[in-house]
């Protein structure tokens, strides 16, 4: 199966490979193509980490500057052909990029010079993966040094360690900020770049992996192909590859076209494009919901958030799926498009079934609109909730998102999505109905919760029970209210790494 040439800038030399098939990985690319085998292979399914690569893409800043964006991502489930003119590094790269200047005198970068010092290895195979980690930490904080200790323990939650322990490797995070600083010349990154998306490539447009740069483009080539396998970041994707062995004859890439990358406010809602990762979408919905970081921060490991879409995820439709309950209890609408036209419904609206949806054949999400949250006289209490059975990282059990609006003791609305408890995202109507107009007490909340109990019959699984997810919906509800009347409860949430060390 031939497809198009892939070119990228690795080790500050442009790459062209030929003869590369549509559903490549990338980590195959590196360590079978390119014989680069310090990116290690662990799980392949983006849990572990020890594949992490880092990514230069241009970008604009405010000002429409070029500007180099960096994003570690899991190599293991990304697709080869989806980096096509960005800049790549591996743990190789670091210590013999020309583009990288690294401090007079030394052969280390300060990331792997900060893990030798705090001896943040042993057996040796994760700290690749930690390696490229803490690299997009350092260029993503101005070179290390506005990074704290919470902040490197989110930042690092997608890489795991089985026999070193986590302290060492933390501080080596906050160590490399304090090491002679190494340095990226961007302005020749960005040149190279520019002179990587000159090549001619009208031989591109007979290939089997499509990465249109518009959405008017996008739409004419969803008609004329039907039955392509449409992807966005491949966070899901890339484990029917892996795991479940399937091959693509074509492959629809949706994230090089603009229209689906941008993120506004307009007419009081909040725009997301559905090519914007899933780390952008979150970081747009936290600067209107402060409260949603801790949510937004267990809802992947970074690398995952980096690469995976919130227009992915939800076209995605797994009823385990995070982004659903909290979008659907934001009262979110999904935008639809064909070359017909484009249709708004409710989030809730779109799915018919496990994993089915409305979507005609030659429709794709372009955007989800998130109304805004105004400026009136009511409290608004909303949390999101995941249980799963680890930590960080991990697939949810049950996600219940609850948003009351209370005015004068009285719930005025209440919007509430469960994931995990059906065959597809859900709304709780009943749930809502039974807290509609009612004075906001424990009692309600108690009769509330007694409702959703009931409300879905969830399955069980390997994840948990179905008993078991039916009490955690009521015990969530229960915990929703004591939140809302300010009282706090010891959770994992709050545990620090050092604390425990």
């Amino acid at each position: 199966m031939s497809s198009r040439p892939l070119q990228f800038l690795r080790g500050g030399q442009p790459v062209t490979l030929h003869n590369v098939p549509p559903d490549r990985t990338l980590l195959e690319v590196l360590r079978e193509d390119l014989h680069c085998t310090g990116t290690k292979e662990g799980c392949g399914e983006g849990d572990c980490g020890a594949c992490t690569v880092v990514l230069g893409e241009r970008t604009s800043d405010a000002s429409g500057k070029p500007q180099l964006s960096y994003k570690a991502i899991n190599s293991c489930i990304r697709l080869a052909h989806s980096i096509d003119g960005m800049a790549l590094w591996t743990v190789e790269d670091l210590a013999q990029d020309p583009d990288i200047q690294l401090p007079e005198g030394k052969d280390l970068h300060p990331v792997q010079e900060a893990l030798v010092q705090c001896h943040g290895t042993q057996c040796g195979f994760c700290t690749p993966g930690f390696v490229m980690s803490m690299f997009g930490m350092y260029q993503n904080h101005a070179c290390g040094s506005t990074l704290d200790r919470q902040g490197a323990q989110e930042a690092l939650s997608g890489n795991l360690c089985r026999c070193t322990g986590y302290r060492p490797i933390l501080d080596a995070a906050q160590q490399m900020a304090s090491l002679p600083p190494a340095t990226v010349n961007a302005p020749v990154v960005l040149q190279k770049l520019e002179l990587l998306a000159l090549t001619d490539n009208s031989f591109k447009s007979q290939n089997h992996y499509k990465r249109p740069h518009s959405l008017r483009e996008l739409l004419q080539i969803r008609l004329q192909h039907p039955q392509a396998q449409v992807v966005a970041g491949c966070t899901d994707v890339g484990l029917w590859v892996t795991k479940q062995h399937k091959r693509f004859e074509m492959v629809l890439d949706v994230t090089a076209a603009a229209e689906l990358k941008v993120i506004a406010q307009t007419h009081g809602h909040l725009r997301i494009g559905a090519a914007a990762t899933l780390q952008e979408a979150f970081t747009a919905l936290k600067a209107q919901w402060p409260q949603l970081h801790k949510f937004a921060a267990r809802f992947a490991g970074l690398p995952v958030r980096n690469s995976g879409t919130l227009g992915g995820n939800v076209a995605n439709g797994s009823p385990i799926g995070d982004s659903m309950p909290l979008l659907i209890a934001l009262n979110a609408q999904v935008v639809l498009a064909s070359v017909r036209g484009e249709r708004s419904l409710p989030l809730q609206a779109l799915y018919t079934g496990y994993r089915q949806n409305v979507m005609a054949a030659d429709e794709l999400v372009t955007r989800i609109d998130v109304p805004l949250p105004g400026t009136t006289d009511h409290t608004t209490y909303l949390r999101a909730y995941k249980i799963s059975k680890r930590q960080d990282d991990d697939i949810s059990a049950v996600c219940l998102v609850l948003n009351v609006q209370v005015q004068g003791g009285v719930v005025i609305h209440a919007s509430i999505g469960a994931g995990g408890v059906a065959a597809t995202p859900a709304r709780a109507v009943k749930t809502e109905a039974a807290l509609l107009g009612q004075p906001w007490t424990q009692a309600t909340a108690q009769a509330a919760a007694a409702v959703l109990q009931t409300e879905f019959s969830p399955i069980s699984d390997m994840r948990a029970s179905g008993d078991y997810r039916r009490h955690v919906l009521g015990s969530l509800v229960q915990r929703f209210w004591l939140e809302s009347q300010g009282h706090t409860s010891a959770s994992l949430e709050d545990i620090r790494v050092e604390v425990c060390a």
